[in-house]
C-alpha cells in the first residue's frame, strides 16, 4: 500500500510479511526466513493477538536456512538428539521412515572431504561457542528473534 508522508512523497508499507531478512550478530550471517508466529509484544497484548509485526517484537522464525548455514560452517549438527544406546541395541523395532531420514542425513555428514576443509572446520570448532537455549530453540525447528527495524516500510 502507498502512504502520502511529509513533503508528497511516498512511502510503500506492507501489509502482510511472510518472510525477511534475519540477522544472527554474533555469528555474522544473515538469512531470509519465514515468520511462523509473533510471540510477544513490550508495548501493547492486542499487537500480539492480532500478529502486527512492530519495531522490538519478539517473533518466531523457521531455523532452518540458520541451521544449514552452521551445518556447513561448522561441521555440525544442530538441534539433534543423541541417540541413546539402548534405543541401538533394541533391534525387535521396525524402522519407521524419521529413522531413516535420520541416518541418511548422518550419511551425508560422513562424507568424503579433503584434508583442507577438515582442517578449516577443525580450526572453526576452536572459537565455536553455542548457548543451551538457542540449540533448544534448533531442535524444536522454530528461533526466537526480536525485530530491530521498522517491518514494512521502504522508500
Amino acid at each position: 500500500r502507498t502512504v502520502r508522508v511529509r513533503g508528497g512523497a511516498l512511502k510503500y508499507r506492507a501489509l502482510r510479511l511472510e518472510a525477511g531478512n534475519f540477522a544472527w550478530g554474533s555469528e555474522g550471517v544473515t538469512r531470509k526466513s519465514r515468520i511462523l508466529d509473533v510471540v510477544y509484544n513490550a508495548s501493547n497484548n492486542e499487537l500480539v493477538r492480532t500478529k502486527t509485526l512492530v519495531k522490538n517484537a519478539i517473533i518466531q522464525i523457521d531455523s532452518t536456512p540458520f541451521r544449514q548455514w552452521y551445518e556447513q560452517h561448522y561441521g555440525v549438527v544442530l538441534g539433534k538428539k543423541k541417540k541413546k544406546a539402548a534405543a541401538k541395541d533394541d533391534d525387535d523395532e521396525a524402522e519407521t521412515p524419521a529413522d531413516k531420514k535420520e541416518d541418511a542425513t548422518a550419511e551425508k555428514a560422513d562424507t568424503k572431504k579433503s584434508n583442507h576443509v577438515q582442517r578449516k572446520l577443525q580450526k572453526r570448532q576452536q572459537g565455536r561457542k553455542l548457548d543451551v537455549a538457542l540449540n533448544d530453540q534448533f531442535s524444536q525447528g522454530r528461533l526466537f528473534v526480536c525485530i530491530s527495524s521498522r517491518p514494512g516500510q521502504f522508500g
